[in-house]
């Protein structure tokens, strides 16, 4: 397996590059066809970990334990740069530290931490509630503090656009930086003038999250890197994808008594050995 720092290291050059664009892995199946595919780096959504792992919504039910194993199986199947969702750092300024800790050793270059109270929802419902920048930005520092690799990527994300406004956003984004944030991931603006507008407000390493069915109108990844975007998230759309091809297989295979119809949209035998390096003799 590729040395965790070299995996930070890289991530920070292709950052330094150009927009990179993170799908979602659900498992760690679907993160070695993200690699196989050609991507250059992965994301790891809190949601599927809640909906896909543990099958409970994304609530802050999860705990750090299993994100790590989560985010274990998957490094161990990859060599990408991943950057992992850890919710509110389950807990106060020590756990968030624990949790750079723990999931930096796992192989994660890279995590972002909310601002968002506990239990915490989908940055694209409403009935958001947030903590005090104040106790947001102690969290910041000691999982700054906790960093072992310079080049281990500790993004803030604020939520506060969409409970106090936009510009309550542009004031929580620089006190997290002040505190030791390596960049911001401002959470569902609401157009692309919004974007534009919060990377000129804000200059440092900016992640936009272009998930279906939020607040965020579909962008393409090179329009964000025009708006000075490094990062572009697609965090359940492989789940969400996956999820409709197996709701319509089961509905099939019901109503036939058969899966002989689904057979044409399967992955093969042969192409599945093929992406696990699997060779049968």
């Amino acid at each position: 397996m590729i040395p965790h720092a070299q995996r930070s290291a890289n991530l920070r050059k292709l950052i330094d590059e150009s927009v990179v664009m993170m799908p979602g892995a659900i498992n760690a199946l679907s993160a070695r066809m993200i690699e196989r595919t050609g991507f250059t780096a992965m994301y790891l959504s809190g949601a599927v970990l809640a909906n896909s792992v543990g099958g409970v919504p994304d609530t802050g039910m999860m705990t750090l334990t299993e994100a790590r194993d989560h985010a274990d199986h998957i490094a161990r199947a990859t060599s990408i740069p991943i950057i992992m969702d850890a919710d509110t750092g389950y807990g106060g300024p020590e756990n968030a530290a624990r949790t750079v800790h723990v999931l930096e050793s796992v192989g994660v270059s890279g995590i972002h931490l909310e601002d968002q109270e506990f239990p915490k929802r989908c940055g694209h419902l409403p009935g958001k509630k947030l903590v005090p920048a104040e106790e947001m930005c102690e969290k910041i520092a000691a999982a700054a503090e906790a960093k072992s690799s310079k080049d281990f990527l500790l993004l803030a994300r604020t939520d506060a656009r969409g409970v106090d406004g936009y510009d309550e956003a542009v004031r929580r984004a620089h006190l997290y930086l002040e505190a030791g944030a390596d960049g911001i991931f401002p959470e569902a603006l609401k157009d692309k003038g919004e974007f534009e507008r919060f990377a000129k407000d804000v200059d440092t390493i900016l992640l936009a999250n272009m998930t279906e069915f939020g607040k965020t109108p579909y962008l393409k990844a090179d329009e964000f890197g025009a708006l000075n975007y490094n990062i572009a998230i697609y965090p359940v759309t492989l789940q969400r994808i996956a999820m409709g091809a197996i709701e319509g297989a089961l509905k099939t295979l019901a109503a036939d008594r058969t899966q002989e119809s689904l057979v044409d949209s399967m992955q093969t035998r042969q192409a599945l050995y093929d992406l696990l390096n699997y060779e049968v003799k």
